[in-house]
C-alpha cells in the first residue's frame, strides 16, 4: 500500500513540477490516509485519489490596471476550483508578490479537508494574484480589484464559488470586488464572504480564525491533561489571525509573550495584553515594519531584528504568519527548550521535516487544517446569513464557532482511535476530512 501511495505522490510530482508547496501538502495528506485506502479498495478502483489531487478547474487571466501616475500595470490572476463534492467552492483570495499556482494549489488542496472538517456544505478552492497591495493608494487598489473581478465574475456565484479574503485581501478589497461584481451581474447575493457588516458581512468574522485556533488549542491541551490558563505562548505574525488569537488567549488567561513581522520579532515578557492588543490593530495597517514601533511604544519589550520567535522558551507555540515559517532548525530549538505543544494557526506553517522531528520528540501538534478552520466555518455562517436575509449576533457567532471547533477536535481524536494512530492529530484530521469528501465523491460517480 505504501508503494501505491508513493505512486500517487509521483503522479503529483510529474504533473506539478516546480510547485513545492503543493507537493508538500499532497505528500502529507496522502501518507496520512493510507489506512483508509487499505480499508476501502473501492476508492482505488474508482480513481478517487487521481481525481482528488487534480483541480476540477483552474482559471488563469491577466489583470490590467492603471496606477496613479497613469501608467498601465499588468498582473496575473488565478482561481483554482479544487473540489465541489461537498458544496460550492469556498476559499480565499490572496494578493501577494509571491503568489503563483503552486501556492494557490497548496492552499486549495488544504481547503478541501479544512472545509470538510467543519461539517458544513462547502467545497475547496483558492485564488489570488501576484499584485502587492502594500504601498498602493486606495484608488489603485480599487482599480486593480475592479479589473480582477471583471474577469473572475463569470466563474463565481453563491451556488458555484464563494471567494473570501486571505493575505493581502481584507474588507477594503472584498468591498471593491463585491461592488464591481454587483455592478456587472446586477445581483446582490451571497457570493462574497469576509465583507463589512454594512455590506451583509458577519459580526465577529474578523477575529473568527484566531478565536477558533484558541478554542482548538484549549481542547488539545485539555485532551492531554493540561489547561490553557497560565500558559506562556509564543505567537508569530501581527495580522487579523494573530490579533484574534492573542485576544482570545488573553481572555482565557494565557500569557502571550511574542509577536512577529517581516522585520523580526518582539519578546514582551510582561505579556501582550490590554492596550497592546489594541495596538495590534494599528500595526495591521502600518506596512512592512511593525516590531520596531512596538518596542519604541513599550520599552520593556525586546526587539530581535531579522529573527523568528521560535528560539523563545514557551509552553505553547502558535505560528500565525505564513506557510513554512518553522523549519527543522526551529523545531530542534523548540525541542531543546522543552516544547510540548504546537498549534498551527497559519496554513501549513511547519515543514514536513520539522513536523516529523517534533512528533518524534513527543511534541503534540495541532494541524492547521483543523485548528484554523474557524474562519471558513464562519464564512459559511455568513453565506447562510446572506441566503436567509437574517443577521447573526456576535454572541451567536461565537457560540456556533466554539461548537464547531470542539467538534473538529473530537473528529480528529476519533479518527486516531479508529485507526490506532496514537496522538497523531495531523493524521487524524487528514483522515476525518478525507472520509467525508471521499464518500461524497463516490456517491456522485466518476466526475
Amino acid at each position: 500500500m505504501a508503494n501505491l501511495v508513493q505512486k500517487y505522490i509521483d503522479i503529483a510530482k510529474e504533473k506539478n513540477a516546480n510547485e513545492p508547496e503543493f507537493l508538500q501538502t499532497v505528500e502529507e495528506v496522502l501518507m496520512s490516509i493510507e489506512p483508509v485506502l487499505e480499508a476501502h479498495p473501492e476508492y482505488i478502483e474508482a480513481g478517487l485519489i487521481e481525481r482528488l489531487i487534480e483541480p476540477e478547474r483552474g482559471i488563469v487571466f491577466r489583470v490590467p490596471w492603471v496606477d496613479d501616475n497613469g501608467k498601465v500595470q499588468v498582473n496575473r490572476g488565478y482561481r483554482f476550483e479544487f473540489n465541489s463534492a461537498l458544496g460550492p467552492y469556498k476559499g480565499g483570495l490572496r494578493f501577494a508578490p509571491n503568489v503563483y499556482p503552486g501556492i494557490l494549489k497548496f492552499l486549495g488542496f488544504e481547503q478541501i479537508f479544512k472545509n470538510s472538517l467543519t461539517g458544513l456544505p462547502i467545497g475547496g478552492g483558492k485564488g489570488g494574484s501576484d499584485f502587492d497591495p502594500n504601498g498602493k493608494s486606495d484608488a489603485e487598489v480599487m482599480r486593480f480589484c475592479q479589473s480582477f473581478i471583471t474577469e473572475l465574475y463569470r466563474h463565481i456565484g453563491p451556488n458555484t464559488d464563494v471567494p473570501a479574503g486571505d493575505l493581502g485581501v481584507g474588507g477594503r478589497e472584498i468591498g471593491y470586488m463585491m461592488g464591481q461584481y454587483k455592478r456587472i451581474t446586477n445581483q446582490y447575493d451571497g457570493t462574497w464572504t469576509g465583507k463589512g457588516t454594512s455590506n451583509g458581512g458577519l459580526a465577529g468574522r474578523t477575529e473568527a480564525t484566531g478565536f477558533g485556533i484558541v478554542f482548538y488549542a484549549r481542547e488539545m491541551l485539555k485532551h492531554f491533561g493540561e489547561e490553557l490558563k497560565g500558559k506562556t505562548v509564543a505567537v508569530s505574525g501581527f495580522g487579523n489571525v494573530t490579533w484574534g488569537t492573542v485576544t482570545k488567549l488573553d481572555e482565557l488567561g494565557a500569557k502571550v509573550i511574542t509577536i512577529s513581522g517581516p522585520d523580526g520579532y518582539i519578546l514582551d515578557e510582561d505579556g501582550v495584553t490590554g492596550d497592546k492588543i489594541d495596538y495590534l490593530l494599528e500595526l495591521r495597517s502600518s506596512g512592512k515594519n511593525i516590531c520596531a514601533p512596538y518596542a519604541e511604544k513599550y520599552p520593556n519589550a525586546k526587539f530581535f531584528a531579522g529573527k523568528k520567535p521560535w528560539e523563545v522558551k514557551a509552553d505553547l507555540y502558535i505560528p500565525c504568519a505564513t506557510q513554512n515559517e518553522i523549519h527543522i532548525e526551529d523545531a530542534q530549538t523548540m525541542v531543546a527548550n522543552g516544547c510540548k505543544f504546537l498549534c498551527e494557526g497559519a496554513n501549513m506553517p511547519t515543514t514536513n521535516e520539522a513536523i516529523a522531528y517534533l512528533q518524534e520528540n513527543g511534541v503534540k501538534v495541532g494541524p492547521s487544517k483543523a485548528a484554523n478552520a474557524g474562519g471558513v466555518a464562519c464564512s459559511c455562517l455568513e453565506m447562510s446569513q446572506n441566503a436567509e436575509h437574517i443577521i447573526f449576533s456576535k454572541e451567536d457567532v461565537y457560540r456556533q464557532l466554539e461548537g464547531i471547533m470542539v467538534n473538529i477536535f473530537k473528529l480528529s481524536v476519533d479518527a486516531c482511535e479508529r485507526y490506532n494512530l496514537g496522538d497523531n492529530l495531523i493524521a487524524g484530521a487528514n483522515i476525518a476530512g478525507f472520509e467525508r469528501v471521499a464518500e461524497a465523491m463516490m456517491m456522485q460517480g466518476i466526475v
